[in-house]
């Protein structure tokens, strides 16, 4: 595959430095290792001024990323968990460690999920049943932890839940993955509704693609190819792109905004 990163500079933005949008809060983020969106997301919140309690089903990676965060923005900015978000109990584990090492939670991140492609008519039970446990009932366990912890608090909160433009857009091999975004996104809107009355706002994202190195071991390049085509820009999203997104819905910018997906996307029908 063509590397799009020769793109006419013109669709290519540069990367945006901080602002203290985040000063003082505190937030959770799943799926924070390695160099994903998860990963920029948390650059991004310690650069906006977060303290940020990483978690990832990966606990050699979690551990990589966490050494690398701590040494650029230091040791008491950043603290790290292993979760896996299919087991309760660690979900559980994961945010009464937010209270007890940070006296609190102000933002969540439910950025894991699970792709793979398969036609239907191939697709296992097993199959179907790993991507949906992952990417939408892993997202409402955490939801529901942090719904939780946020009305015992009762200082209002915010979610921010990745979903995918696959929730809305047709893509054969991803009716399990496509299914629970579409989940995801539904999820957001429901939450957002209740979580209301206790000033909590839920939001989600929706990437279309944006690159980074696991995609490209799980993607053909021919697939990685036509998908950058259908791109308006001609390229792929950068990962830090989507965390601007996220950073924005976390943000006191966003203080009206609730139970809304938003397309971080330019990709054309």
């Amino acid at each position: 595959m063509t590397d799009n990163r020769a793109t006419d500079d013109r669709t290519r933005e540069r990367y945006v430095p901080g602002h203290g949008l985040l000063d003082g809060r505190t937030a959770v983020i799943t799926a924070a290792a390695g160099t994903g969106i998860g990963g920029a997301t948390a650059r991004r919140f310690l650069e906006e001024g977060a303290r940020v309690l990483l978690s990832d089903a990966h606990a050699r990676r979690l551990a990589d990323t966490h050494a690398e965060l701590a040494a650029g923005f230091g040791a008491d900015a950043v603290t790290s968990l292993p979760c896996d978000v299919t087991d309760e109990n660690q979900v559980r584990t994961l945010f009464d460690a937010a209270a007890d090492q940070h006296g609190g939670l102000d933002i969540v991140v439910n950025n894991a999920g699970l792709g793979g492609t398969a036609d239907l008519v191939d697709m296992s039970d097993e199959d179907w049943s790993r991507v949906l446990d992952v990417t939408l009932t892993g997202t409402f366990r955490c939801t529901r932890a942090a719904l939780r912890a946020f009305r015992a608090a009762r200082r209002g909160g915010i979610v921010v839940n990745n979903a995918s433009v696959a929730g809305w857009r047709a893509q054969a091999g991803q009716a399990h993955y496509a299914a629970a975004k579409a989940g995801v996104m539904a999820l957001t809107r429901c939450a957002a509704l209740e979580a209301a009355e206790y000033g909590v706002r839920v939001n989600a994202v929706a990437p279309s693609l944006a690159m980074h190195p696991h995609l490209v071991k799980v993607t053909s390049a021919e697939l990685l190819g036509e998908l950058t085509a259908r791109e308006a820009f001609g390229r792929y999203a950068e990962p830090w792109e989507v965390a601007n997104v996220i950073v924005f819905l976390a943000s006191a910018y966003s203080s009206y905004l609730t139970g809304e997906v938003v397309s971080v996307s330019s990709r054309h029908p």
